[in-house]
């Protein structure tokens, strides 16, 4: 029988009050079920809703030339698959994922964790809902007078041995000792959930760096091609400067160019590094692990078909909004704990064992002595702890449910923010891939007629300027699209459920 669905709220007062008075006829129900004081948890609703953003989505995203600019279908309510980033068909990309998941101490600590609370909750379990039973053997020397018994004149030294089992079981009338243990059973839920967070944080960590990697690779690889033909040019203007064709200014005006180009690169290479080191100690590895491969844009395949979760799927689907859920009921058990001490207390108690002044007496029948005993202990003044704490659990709840409610909330944004994202990366692709094929179009045109005199130089280092941002950009904008991708599903939460993470054993 539970009692006081409501946190904010004592248990009812005349269906407990009721039993106590009645304790001798119902003692033998209470032994099998008890009352449970407090509120049963159940976990809060999903937000009323049925889609993520207000504008409907596109049934595909826009196209560009290349790998990187294949339309996307968002599929709604088709389920994701556990090892997602297979989908980018980039085997590298699979064998690192698979020894990070194997060698990460992030992951280590997390099932260590896991392991942790579960022993915590077998020793919450054992030690208040089973009776407890002692051996216990004693051997004291005592000094003996008998002025207790109106003879101070008697005096003798001697030995006591003795020898005895204990048993004590404190009755849970009021399952302040079952909310316990479903409070310690939430945070195995949680600390499991904490595990399958950490597996999905690894994960979509791992992509999102090999993508940025990629991505500057194509960049430091653009900007030296861009160098090597401004350095090419320069050679050019000399020639002509030598021949009177043209003026001093337009050679260090092309020098001045082709140095703040080489300028750029020592920052990307400086962010390629980084990424390096990260993704080693993603996987494990020190950062001068030798094995980490090299990741390229044309090493991914971009998935066309985006399974998208409907909402009310969500709230079940997320690690952090499943921890969530558990440090709520937990807090709930904890309500239900701290309203129980209210109560009186049952402890019903027997020892069985011998007394002797020898050891050679000791497992005489004589020497046999037992016990048995209940208590109950009823709070009459705390000072008002009791209820104190019981208020101080209602707030925590409350905390808790704010805390839930956030982390829903900040989920469902994040799937906008991705769906958003692709579509507006699509379309922004398309667009900076005109502009780079522009751009291209125009500097061919513009060297061309630079050559026979048809323009200045300033306009052919306008436009030269032009093409170097463009390649950059397109190299960007074509990453984006995969880095958004990953960040898609990990909003999802990744499809651990279909193949639960291992946990105690390494992932193979």
């Amino acid at each position: 029988m539970t009692k006081d669905n409501n946190p904010h709220s004592l248990p009812s007062g005349r269906s407990c009050t009721a039993l106590c008075s009645a304790a001798s006829i119902v003692l033998p129900a209470l032994l099998l079920a008890g009352c449970m004081v407090g509120p049963d948890y159940r976990t809060p609703a999903p937000p009323p809703t049925d889609s993520y953003t207000t504008a409907p989505l596109p049934d595909q995203t826009a196209s560009a030339p290349g790998a990187s600019g294949v339309p996307q279908r968002f599929a709604s309510g088709d389920e994701i698959p556990a090892a997602w980033w297979t989908l980018f068909h980039c085997e590298p990309l699979d064998a690192l994922i698979r020894k990070s998941l194997a060698n990460s101490p992030n992951i280590a600590s997390a099932r260590a964790a896991l392991r942790q609370s579960r022993e915590n909750l077998s020793a919450q379990f054992g030690g208040t809902l089973l009776p407890r039973v002692d051996g216990q053997i004693n051997a004291t020397r005592e000094k003996f007078n008998g002025i207790t018994f109106g003879q101070p004149q008697f005096t003798e030294d001697l030995n006591l041995y003795n020898a005895s089992v204990n048993v004590s079981y404190a009755l849970d009338l009021w399952g302040g000792a079952r909310r316990g243990v479903e409070a310690a059973r939430s945070q195995v839920d949680y600390q499991r959930y904490q595990l399958q967070g950490a597996w999905l944080a690894l994960t979509a960590n791992i992509v999102t760096a090999a993508v940025k990697e990629a991505s500057l690779r194509a960049q430091i690889e653009a900007t030296e091609e861009i160098a090597k033909e401004e350095d090419a040019q320069l050679t050019t203007l000399k020639k002509q400067f030598e021949l009177g064709g043209i003026g001093r200014t337009d050679v260090l005006t092309q020098q001045t160019l082709l140095a703040q180009t080489r300028a750029t690169l020592p920052p990307l290479r400086q962010q390629l590094d980084q990424t390096r080191h990260q993704l080693a100690v993603l996987s494990g590895s020190p950062p001068s692990d030798p094995s980490l491969p090299e990741f390229r844009l044309e090493m991914f395949s971009l998935p066309q078909t985006l399974p998208v979760s409907v909402p009310s799927a969500l709230v079940r689907q997320r690690p952090d909004i499943l921890a969530a859920d558990a440090t709520l009921h937990q807090a709930s058990a904890q309500v239900g704990v701290a309203t129980a001490n209210m109560y009186p207390q049952i402890t019903l108690s027997a020892s069985y064992g011998t007394q002797s002044l020898t050891p050679a007496e000791l497992f005489r029948a004589e020497s046999t002595v037992w016990s048995i005993g209940a208590g109950l202990l009823q709070p009459l003044f705390r000072g008002g702890q009791l209820l104190s704490q019981k208020r101080a659990a209602v707030a925590a709840y409350e905390e808790a449910d704010a805390q839930y409610r956030q982390t829903v909330l900040l989920a469902f944004q994040n799937v906008a923010d991705s769906l958003r994202a692709l579509d507006h990366d699509a379309s922004g692709l398309s667009a900076q891939t005109e502009a780079w094929q522009s751009a291209s179009d125009a500097l061919d045109m513009a060297r061309g007629q630079f050559k026979l005199g048809g323009i200045s130089y300033l306009s052919l280092l306008v436009t030269q300027r032009q093409y170097q941002q463009t390649v950059v950009d397109l190299a960007q904008a074509q990453a984006a699209r995969y880095a958004d991708t990953a960040a898609l599903f990990q909003a999802l939460g990744g499809g651990w459920w279909h193949d639960p993470v291992p946990e105690t054993a390494a992932v193979q």
